[in-house]
Parts: C-alpha cells; sequence; structure tokens
C-alpha cells in the first residue's frame, strides 16, 4: 500500500480537498500537515465500548488523535463508529455517550465549533423507505436515536448516513428497475410517485435521503441536515451479481457525481446539495464474501483505474484518472458521413493539423474514415485543452483514456499512459484494509466550497464532490 507522503501527494496533486479516515492514523495525520485537506476521523469500532463508558477514555482519545494534530491538519469531523446499531448492537447503548464524551473532550479544548461529531448509520435502519413521507426509524433503536438526534441538532452537526441504492435493487426482487438505481433518465410515467407528498423520484438515491428526513420528521427533528458518507456501486460480481459489473459501476458513480455537482438536491430540498462520499478507493482482492464485496474501488491495488467516470462536461473532476490523460475518438458505429463532416470541419475551420493523415504520412493507415477522425478530433480536443464540449462533434465522438496512438503514429497528448502516476501509487486503502487510509471521495461541500468536486479518500474508501 502506499505510504502517507504518497497518500498526500496524489491527493495533492488531484486537488482533493476533504478526506474521510476510517481511524485516526497518526503518520498519515502527520502527512496532510499544512494542506489544508478537510479530514474526517473516526473512532472505531472496536474502541467504541471504551470510549463510551469512560470520559477519561474519549478525552484520551481527543488528545491523541485530534488535538496533537490542529490546527496544522484540518480536522473538521469525528464519526463515532461506523453503522453501529446494524453492525454492533450491543455496543448501541453507549453511542450517544461516546458522542457526547468525544464532544466534551473537544469543548474543553476550545475546538468545538470547528470540529463536527456525528456517527454513520446504514440506511437500513429506516422502515418503509418507500413512499419516503411514510418512512421511520425501526422503533427498536428509539431510545437510541432520539437522543442521538437531540444532540445532532443542539450541537448543529449532522446525521452521517451510508445509502447504496445497489444492495436496494438487488434486495428489491426486480421491484426497483435497474435505471432508477442507476440514476439513468427515466420517462414520467416511469417515475416513481410518493402518493402523499405527490413528490416525483427518478433514482432511488433521492428517495432514500428523502425517506432519512422524513424518518427524523416522525421523531420532530427537522432541522437536522444529512451527509451522505457512503456511496458506490461494484465493478465486478458472481453468477447471481451479474448487475455488479464496470458499465454499471461506471454510471452509478457519474451520474452520482453530476447529481451532486448540479445541487439538485431532493425533490423534499430541491436545490440543497448532499455532501456525498463515494466507496471506495481500492479494490479488496483479500476481503472475505462474494465476489462484488471485493470490488467497490476506483482502482486496482497497482494504483490503476478499475474504469474512467464518464463526466464530460462536468470539468476536470476525475480522481480516478490518474494521468489526466484523456483523448478525444470517433464513436463506435458512429455515422460515416456524419464522421466526414466532423473531418472536414476539423481540418478546415478548426484549424487542426491534418498533414499526418496525408499518403505516406505516420497517420495515414489505416485509411478509414473513423480513423482518421479520430486524430483529427483528438487534435482539436487536444488544442482546446481539454474544454468542456470540445469532444462532440455533434454527438461523434467520445472522451477516452485509452491512447488511439498506435505504429509510429503518435497521437497529440500521448505520453505513456502511467507517466505521471504520483510515485506508482493510488490514493489509499480500503476501509477493511489492514492499514490506515482515506474512506472516500467528497462531492459537495455545504460550506465555503460550492460548484465545485472535491475528491476526499478515505484510506478506506472514496469519495466524489
Amino acid at each position: 500500500m502506499p505510504s502517507p507522503t504518497q497518500v498526500v501527494a496524489l491527493l495533492k496533486a488531484q486537488n482533493i480537498h476533504h478526506v474521510r479516515l476510517y481511524d485516526a492514523d497518526r503518520a498519515l495525520l502527520l502527512a496532510l500537515a499544512g494542506t489544508g485537506i478537510k479530514v474526517t476521523v473516526s473512532v472505531p469500532n472496536d474502541q467504541l465500548l471504551g470510549i463510551g463508558q469512560s470520559n477519561a477514555t474519549a478525552a484520551n482519545w481527543v488528545a491523541r488523535n485530534v488535538v496533537a494534530h490542529v490546527p496544522a491538519t484540518n480536522i473538521t469531523a469525528i464519526a463515532v463508529g461506523s453503522e453501529v446499531l446494524t453492525t454492533l448492537p450491543n455496543a448501541a447503548p453507549v453511542l450517544v455517550s461516546a458522542m457526547n464524551f468525544i464532544h466534551s473532550a473537544l469543548v474543553a479544548a476550545n475546538l468545538h465549533s470547528q470540529i463536527k461529531v456525528s456517527s454513520p448509520h446504514s440506511s437500513s435502519i429506516i422502515i418503509d423507505s418507500f413512499p419516503p413521507s411514510q418512512a421511520f426509524f425501526n422503533r427498536t433503536w428509539d431510545p437510541v436515536m432520539v437522543p442521538l438526534l437531540k444532540f445532532l441538532q443542539s450541537t448543529g452537526s449532522y446525521l452521517m448516513l451510508n445509502v447504496y441504492p445497489y444492495y436496494d435493487y438487488m434486495q428489491s426482487n426486480n421491484v426497483i428497475p435497474l435505471d432508477y438505481a442507476l440514476f439513468r433518465p427515466l420517462p414520467p410515467n416511469k417515475e416513481a410517485v410518493d402518493s402523499n407528498t405527490l413528490l416525483h423520484y427518478t433514482n432511488v438515491f433521492d428517495a432514500v435521503v428523502d425517506a432519512a428526513y422524513f424518518a427524523m420528521s416522525d421523531l420532530n427533528f427537522t432541522n437536522v441536515p444529512i451527509v451522505v458518507t457512503e456511496s458506490g456501486w461494484p465493478s465486478k460480481g458472481d453468477s447471481s451479481e451479474r448487475d455488479a459489473n464496470l458499465d454499471n459501476a461506471n454510471t452509478y458513480n457519474s451520474n452520482l457525481i453530476k447529481h451532486v455537482l448540479n445541487n439538485t438536491g431532493t425533490p423534499k430540498h430541491p436545490g440543497v446539495a448532499v455532501s456525498t462520499y463515494i466507496y471506495e478507493l481500492y479494490n479488496e482482492d483479500v476481503r472475505p464474501g462474494p465476489v462484488s464485496e471485493k470490488n467497490w474501488g476506483l482502482f486496482d491495488s497497482n494504483g490503476e483505474p478499475v474504469y474512467i467516470l464518464h463526466l464530460t462536461g462536468a470539468g476536470t473532476v476525475l480522481a480516478n484518472d490518474t494521468t489526466n490523460q484523456t483523448f478525444c475518438v470517433a464513436k463506435e458505429g458512429a455515422d460515416k458521413k456524419m464522421l466526414q463532416a466532423a473531418l472536414d470541419w476539423a481540418c478546415g475551420p478548426g484549424k487542426v493539423d491534418c498533414s499526418p493523415l496525408l499518403q505516406g504520412q505516420a497517420c495515414y493507415e489505416p485509411d478509414t474514415v473513423a480513423s482518421h477522425a479520430t486524430y483529427a478530433f483528438n487534435s482539436y480536443y487536444q488544442q482546446m485543452s481539454k474544454s468542456p464540449g470540445s469532444c462532440d462533434f455533434k454527438g461523434v465522438a467520445s472522451v477516452t483514456t485509452t491512447d488511439p496512438s498506435h505504429g509510429s503514429c503518435v497521437f497529440p497528448g500521448s505520453g505513456g499512459r502511467n507517466s505521471s502516476l504520483v510515485n506508482g501509487t493510488v490514493l489509499a486503502p480500503s476501509s477493511n484494509s489492514t492499514s490506515s487510509g482515506c474512506a472516500g471521495l467528497y462531492l459537495y461541500d455545504t460550506g465555503s466550497i460550492t460548484g465545485s468536486m472535491i475528491v476526499g479518500v478515505l484510506l478506506l474508501a472514496l469519495v466524489f464532490l
């Protein structure tokens, strides 16, 4: 796995401003010092019982993992445990005590105004999530959720929620359409309508987030915001997980990023972006369980992107394109007449140097419209500095990270796919790694940064914003 120094070098190179850690690894926190990157640290589940039963233990944890690092390291939040109610129910009775003890230690250090305290929950604690207006939290957990929400409200914090439309889709017995889970466009008659509010839902993600808002309202809490601390889609699965594949993973994460960046919000809270972390950074080859459990990452363990997100028009926000090396190519199966017209425009009004396409020159072969168009399209795309919209050509071109150079024909922008990897590594390990790491890529900052794509890392997961 990459060293903390390598991780931070890559974060900086990719302009990542938010990081969520699944623990509070000292070496990584030291490496993050002076970067300005906003960091969420975590109290691991195996430390929760001790902290929840002892104010002194909580104070020591804060002194060691927070006070020792600020202000050099910009710690902005503490996640206390992870999905405690559903994965460690025996610790549930001390969860709010742990949060209070951690917060009291922050108050004593005069850090409570800049560092928020919360705890990530699985969306499975919500019962009857559709229609969202009828949703409520599992009543079994009311003795925990009521004081927890009171704590979040009184401290100005937010509900941390893990949202996985993949699991909702897989467990629905074909009731949930795949397109609805993947943010794909739906005709109006296919949208899900909440019969109580008449709000229209075009994707599972929004429905789950709104269900959480309504569940909080059911307990009379209406002003606690939500941050999605994990979301994603696996890129590979076994024979029973056919929808865990590269195309669906790319589609989901790409559409999620666009959805958040567009400040779409949800039907209940339109225009209010939902801060979101994408899970996860690395695939986990040795993780037990189904094949899908090993393949949530944007990167393989060797640092190669598993896939390149479809973010044309969204700006340069692609954290898993570690080389930032993209090319413009003719779409496979595109109409030849449209390709020829686009080729003529690029070599004419587009002012592309098409001399390498002349007979006898390096890029003449193969002598096809598609091959020549790809060279011309890419040349224009590169001379326009890869600006949004410069790789479209009336719909017959698309962006790729595969270098189309061949033989002696070297395309503009080519430099070797791995030439700019940071120390040959990627961001960080995953949430279940034995090493510390970043958990997510952060998609949106509800604070001072707006309209930008923010990539956050959990040495356990990956966050897009």
